[in-house]
């Protein structure tokens, strides 16, 4: 079993001695996610393969938190970025600014690009170099700041 999933079971037990239905709730549903995944696809799941399950999840509920407060629903707003709050605790580190900047620097240099219309090779290279310590919205907004300077 990978440490990560041994770890969301063991907060999950925690969180039931707590009494603390929120984090428990929260923890369960992430554990159906991955539980559904290894049924479907017959694996047993690797840290990698549950961080960008946790990402996915992560993603739903800031784009859900985000039609919540367009809608003024500040009581669902609440609740979403709680349970985002949770979900980024099982998540590595993310890279600084400065350091993503640095990264995508080098790759856009390596590959010789000086224009947006070249976004398109440079993303999957930073894209392999930071699996889950940064955000692909993130690297594609900086990427176009450095290309279009």
């Amino acid at each position: 079993m990978s440490a990560l999933k041994e770890q969301l079971q063991n907060d999950l037990k925690e969180a039931m001695k707590q009494k603390d239905n929120f984090k428990r709730d929260a923890i369960r549903f992430l554990m159906s996610a991955l539980k559904q995944i290894e049924v479907d696809e017959r694996k047993e799941l690797s840290d990698a393969d549950i961080i960008k399950i946790i990402q996915k999840s992560l993603k739903q509920r800031e784009d859900a938190a985000t039609a919540f407060k367009e809608a003024q629903r500040d009581d669902l707003y609440e609740k979403e970025m709680a349970e985002a709050t949770i979900l980024k605790t099982y998540l590595p580190a993310q890279l600084s600014d400065e350091a993503l900047r640095a990264i995508i620097s080098k790759h856009i240099q390596a590959i010789g690009a000086t224009s947006l219309k070249e976004i398109g090779k440079i993303m999957p290279l930073v894209l392999a170099e930071c699996a889950g310590v940064a955000d692909g919205k993130r690297i594609n907004s900086i990427a176009k700041e450095i290309l279009e300077a």
